[in-house]
C-alpha cells in the first residue's frame, strides 16, 4: 500500500511538472489561435494539457502491457486528477497577450 502511494505521489509531481512546463513553453502554439477567436488579450495555453494527456496515455499502455492495469490504473488516474486541479489552481497555463 505505501508503494501504491509513493508511486502516486511521483507520478502526481511528473503530471504537475509537465502541465507547469507546457504552460510557459509553447510547443504545439495554440494560445495564439485561441486569443484570435475570443478577441481578448488572455487565454489558456492548453500545451501542458496535451503533455499530461500523452503521459498518462503512455503510463497506462505501460501498465496494460505489465498486465497490472487493474490494480494500478485507479492510482495513475487520481495521480493525473489531482495534478490537474492543483495545476488549474496554481494558474498554469493561463496568461495573458501583449497586443
Amino acid at each position: 500500500m505505501i508503494k501504491k502511494v509513493l508511486f502516486t505521489l511521483l507520478q502526481f509531481v511528473l503530471f504537475l511538472i509537465l502541465f507547469a512546463a507546457g504552460g510557459v513553453l509553447p510547443i504545439f502554439g495554440l494560445p495564439s489561435v485561441i486569443s484570435r477567436w475570443a478577441g481578448g488579450t488572455r487565454g489558456f495555453q492548453w500545451d501542458g494539457i496535451f503533455l499530461m494527456l500523452a503521459l498518462l496515455v503512455v503510463i497506462l499502455l505501460i501498465e496494460a502491457l505489465r498486465k497490472r492495469i487493474r490494480s494500478a490504473s485507479p492510482w495513475t488516474a487520481l495521480a493525473f486528477a489531482l495534478a490537474a486541479i492543483a495545476g488549474l489552481v496554481m494558474k498554469f497555463g493561463f496568461m495573458s497577450f501583449d497586443r
